[in-house]
Order: C-alpha cells, then structure tokens, then sequence
C-alpha cells in the first residue's frame, strides 16, 4: 500500500502543486467525491433500482424535482455566505465534511428502518453540503494555482482524481451494498468523511482570503446581487453553451435508461446495454479530465464552444443511425463534453469574476446547470414514452444546433464590438 500512496502523491504533488496547496486539495476533493459515491450508490440500490420500471419513472420524476431543492438553496444562500467568510474557508469545507458523515450515521438509520420522513431531508442536506463544498473548492482554486499551470489544467487535475475516486468509490458502493446492505455502507462511510474534515483544517492558510471590509458588508444587498448576476458575457456564453451540453447529459441519462428498460433498444442483453452506456459514460467523463490535464491552452472559451460542437456532430449522427453502439458513442461524447466544458467553464468564472463575489457566481453557475440537467432528465423521461431514439435524438440535437449557432453569432457581435 505504501508504494502506490507514494505513487498518487508525486502524481497530486506534480509542478509545483505540493509547494501551492494544490496537491492537498486534489487529495481532499478525491476523498469528497469518493465519499459522495459511497452515498450515491447505497441510496440508489435502496430506493431505486428495487421498483418495476412504472414505479421507478415516478420515482425519477420526483428524484429529478427534489435536486433542484438544494441549487435553489446554494445560489441564494451558501453562495453569498462563502464569500463573506472568506477568511474561514478551510473550517466551511470542513464542516460540509464533518456534517456529511454524521449525516451518514443518521440516513443508515433511516435505511434500516424505511424512515422517509428521516431520509429525505437527510439526503438533500448531504446534496447541499456536497455543492457548498464544490463551490468553496472552485472558489480557492486560484489561490493554490501554481505558476506555470493553467486553471484548465489545474481544474482538470483535480476533476480526474476525483473522477477515478469517485469511480473507486461507487464500485466499492456497488458490491458492498449486496453484501452486507446499504445502511452498512452508509456507516463504513462516516469515518471517511469526519477524515476528510480533519484534513480540510489542514490545507494551507493562505487558501483563506480576508473578510469583505466594512465598507463593502454596508452595500444594498441589491448591489451586491447585481454584482454577481452581472457576469460579463465570456461568462454567460459560456455557462450557456455548457447548460445545452447538461440538457443533452440529462436527457442520455434517463431516456436511454428507460428505453433499454422498456426493451426498445435492442441488440444486447438489458444489463449489457446499461453496463455498456454506464462504462461509455465513465470513460467519456474520464477523457474530458485527461485532455484538460493535459492541455495547456489558455483559451478555455474556445474550448467551451468546442465541447458543444462535438457533442452537437455526434448526437445529429446518432439520430441517423440509431442503435446501442451509436447510443454508447454519444454517451461518451456528451460525457467529454460535459466533463471538459465544465472544467473550462470554471476557469473562466476563476479569471473573469473578481474573489469577492467569486462563490456567489459559482453558486449561480451550479444552480443553473442543475436546472438544465433536470429538464433534460425530465425531457428524456417523457420522450422515452411515446418517441422512438431517432425522433428523441433528432429533437436534442436540433436543440443543440440552435444553441451552437446562437453562441456563434454572439461571440462574433462581441469581438467586433471590443476595442481593437
């Protein structure tokens, strides 16, 4: 075991990120996602995937409406407490940590005893204390930058640690839920987070900023909203174009889901086919934090626009050609996508928009993107009922089109309109 701690270190430790502090956060963020899988997978075989696929589409739908709870709640809220706590972001990361697995202790209960009135409330505390996390984490990032490294870059190191935990994580979620249950598995995951926690206390103090001056806590509320929704049009048109690659995500997700379910996918075994577009989608999402790792570009809203292109090319092509191994190339595709455009969405929030309203931003980002990902969720779950995969596809990819064109058109109008 030592050997391949010593191995992940050098790796989370590269170019200067042990020197910064990225390197600990990199080891922190795998941790929480880990942790978040663990969580994931036990609720899902217990509440799920045990329903006939009639009861499980309403079980979705409300699945789908209920996440869109915390987003409200981080954009509003979270958001703007991070930023006028800036001086203590080490001890809030490690509160959402340490809160998530005492969490854990109490939906094991729940679990064990079909305690809903106990579950639910406890699962959306553990979706809002994983965004206000994911938000401080993103917020900190260019303060643990090392010199030579891009936000692309570094957003993507620590988005492929993260992925790979969080892989480890729902594999590990996976077995151990059949063997000895998910109330179980909720309880073998507390001491990782209360770990993780004590961890977050140790990342170095300079990720923490000053408070906001005195002068700035006396600004109208209204002002400081303004200053945070206003965010410039790099950013809107690059939130926008990731929002129409979420759409697509969450219309793959649930359509093709139900569909092979439904038995109107043929071409494999059902469990192959899931097991099939689940890997293509793992190894999209790992792909899109590999090439962000790797790359050293400094223009990430190319990148952005890029992301859409391809996502838009493979899914009209999908529609042509419609069958499992189509299905399985777009759900790696939109996963790359996803995974890549996010990672350079990030970047440009990091540079674009200034530290003191920095997590409000991330906040409104997130939030959005959930919304996004929701309906289309709940697109592919009403599609799946009365449309076939050419129809569905054909639809999502005009969708896409339209919003690849209309970005176009909009960073065209803004480059002839800067200063020269």
């Amino acid at each position: 075991m030592a050997a391949p701690g010593r191995a992940t270190r050098r790796l989370t430790h590269a170019h200067g990120a042990g020197r910064t502090g990225l390197g600990r956060l990199i080891e922190l963020t795998a941790a929480h996602s880990a942790g978040d899988a663990l969580i994931t997978v036990a609720l899902a075989g217990a509440l799920l995937f045990r329903l006939p696929v009639g009861q499980a589409r309403g079980q979705v739908a409300l699945y789908l409406l209920i996440t869109m709870v915390p987003f409200a709640v981080v954009a509003p809220f979270v958001g703007p407490v991070l930023d006028h706590l800036r001086s203590g972001r080490r001890y809030i990361m490690a509160g959402t940590l340490l809160a998530r697995g005492l969490l854990c202790w109490g939906m094991a209960g729940a679990v064990h005893s079909s305690d809903a009135v106990t579950l639910f409330p406890s699962a959306l505390a553990v979706l809002v204390l994983s965004k206000a996390y994911n938000v401080s984490r993103a917020a900190i990032m260019p303060s643990v930058l090392p010199a030579d490294i891009p936000l692309v870059t570094a957003n993507s190191r620590v988005a492929l640690f993260a992925l790979v935990a969080a892989g480890a994580g729902a594999g590990a979620s996976s077995g151990l839920t059949a063997l000895i249950g998910p109330d179980w598995v909720l309880r073998l995951t507390m001491p990782l987070f209360l770990l993780a926690g004590v961890f977050a206390v140790r990342l170095p103090r300079h990720v923490d900023a000053p408070d906001l001056e005195a002068a700035d806590e006396d600004e109208e509320p209204a002002s400081r909203w303004r200053t945070m929704v206003t965010m410039g049009r790099v950013v809107t048109e690059a939130m926008t174009a990731n929002a129409a690659v979420r759409v697509q995500s969450g219309f793959l997700v649930f359509f093709l889901l139900f569909l092979v379910q439904d038995g109107h996918l043929r071409g494999m075994d059902q469990k192959l086919s899931l097991g099939l577009l689940a890997a293509a989608a793992g190894v999209g999402g790992l792909g899109g934090a590999a090439v962000g790792s790797w790359t050293r570009s400094r223009s990430p809203h190319l990148t952005v626009l890029a992301t859409l292109a391809v996502a838009t090319v493979t899914t009209i092509a999908a529609a042509f050609l419609f069958d499992i191994w189509t299905a399985a190339v777009v759900s790696l595709v939109g996963a790359f996508a996803q995974g890549l455009g996010k990672l350079a969405l990030d970047a440009i929030v990091q540079r674009e928009i200034g530290e003191e309203v920095r997590s409000s931003t991330f906040g409104v980002v997130e939030t959005l993107l959930q919304i996004a990902w929701v309906l289309g969720g709940l697109l592919g779950l009403v599609m799946s009922l009365y449309v076939g995969g050419p129809a569905a596809f054909a639809v999502v990819s005009a969708g896409l089109a339209v919003s690849f064109g209309w970005l176009l058109a909009l960073r065209r109008r803004r480059l002839e309109a800067a200063p020269s």
